[in-house]
């Protein structure tokens, strides 16, 4: 659990100096940099036993200098799995099932989402086993804290799925792991966290 964070200004200013120096960090990645950790993540992702045993996995195009997830997202697809990305509506996060990422239209701050004209992922308690959902993020800590970038949208996505939640996998690089990321009750940590 996180630690009690009575203060929020304290806790909003500790997010925010550490939001920006994991993205400053981040964005100093060379491209052979970027490009040996997505291949690293791949493999990870790829030969996890969750990923193994799933049937539909919630993924995400990566967004700026977030790591490249594109080569999981096409094998996901290959291999006849149910692959669904994320499209921000309001403050919401709804994840829209995608067929090929040529589908992709750039949405909410640029990012690339599907439309939001197919199948939406309906979460079913009794068939979370089958289900990998991989989380973006800009901070880890070894306690599997994550932060985003500031809108809560996954963690309001996660908040009323306990289950899904077990099924979680936090990803990006290795500059992204702090010695800890500040947190408040509604932050919901991924079951665990990959950064290479």
């Amino acid at each position: 659990m996180c630690r009690e964070q009575s203060d929020m200004p304290s806790l909003d200013a500790a997010k925010k100096e550490l939001r920006r120096r994991c993205l400053q960090l981040r964005g100093e990645l060379t491209e052979p940099e970027r490009t040996k950790a997505a291949v690293l993540l791949a493999e990870r992702i790829l030969g996890h036993q969750w990923y193994y045993l799933s049937e539909v996995v919630l993924g995400f195009a990566a967004y700026g200098s977030e790591i490249d997830t594109d080569e999981i997202l096409e094998e996901t697809l290959r291999q006849g799995k149910a692959l669904y990305l994320p499209k921000v509506e309001g403050d919401e996060l709804r994840f829209y099932r995608v067929r090929s990422l040529s589908e992709l239209h750039c949405g909410y701050k640029g990012i690339r989402e599907p439309a939001g004209d197919t199948e939406c992922y309906r979460y079913d308690p009794g068939n979370v086993p089958g289900v990998l959902m991989l989380m973006p993020g800009v901070a880890f800590d070894r306690m599997r804290n994550r932060m985003g970038y500031g809108r809560g949208f996954y963690d309001r996505f996660l908040s009323d799925k306990p289950k899904l939640q077990l099924r979680t996998i936090g990803v990006g690089f290795a500059c992204q792991m702090a010695e800890e990321v500040p947190c408040g009750d509604q932050d919901i940590r991924p079951y665990q966290v990959i950064c290479v």
